[in-house]
């Protein structure tokens, strides 16, 4: 951990990377990949679980992925009271992204996690920006993309 790491910007990485397991842009998804999915929980320290397939789509539903249908789901969690005071500990990876997702939400920071609306691209991404307005996952390619499509169609509506 560097100096500038808090524990939001490890929740922050930890779903994010949960989010992003599955990419639209090179049609791949490491949940669906077995031995993909065993390097991914091992290289985060993280238990497998049944149900992560189906928390990552709600998830994606709820920061506003279109192909993501929105289901209520739970996991098992539990508070440990630690020296440094209340920690939320879970068992597997499910829990672990949704007590991460919490505390984001505790923070007020749950927002700040999009989905790009490229529907080619779906990448989950972190709104660091003052008022919260980011749309693209970069600006340099999904919204440069976006903004010269929508240029050439005025052009052409204007010709």
């Amino acid at each position: 951990m560097t100096p500038r790491d808090t524990s939001a910007d490890i929740d922050v990485d930890l779903v994010l990377d949960f989010l992003n397991t599955v990419d639209v842009e090179a049609g791949t998804d490491l949940l669906s990949d077995p031995a993909g999915r065993r390097a991914w929980l091992a290289a985060r320290g993280l238990a497998d679980s049944d149900s992560a397939a189906d928390v990552r789509t709600a998830l994606r539903a709820a920061v506003g992925d279109p192909a993501a249908s929105r289901v209520a789901l739970s996991a098992q969690v539990t508070v440990s009271l630690e020296p440094e005071g209340p920690r939320l500990v879970a068992d597997d990876v499910t829990g672990a992204v949704l007590a991460a997702a919490s505390r984001l939400t505790v923070l007020g920071d749950w927002d700040r996690v999009k989905i790009c609306p490229a529907d080619d691209c779906r990448w989950a991404f972190f709104d660091r920006s003052r008022n919260h307005s980011r749309t693209w996952c970069s600006m340099r390619v999904c919204g440069n993309r976006e903004k010269a499509r929508a240029w050439r169609e005025r052009a052409r509506a204007n010709s």
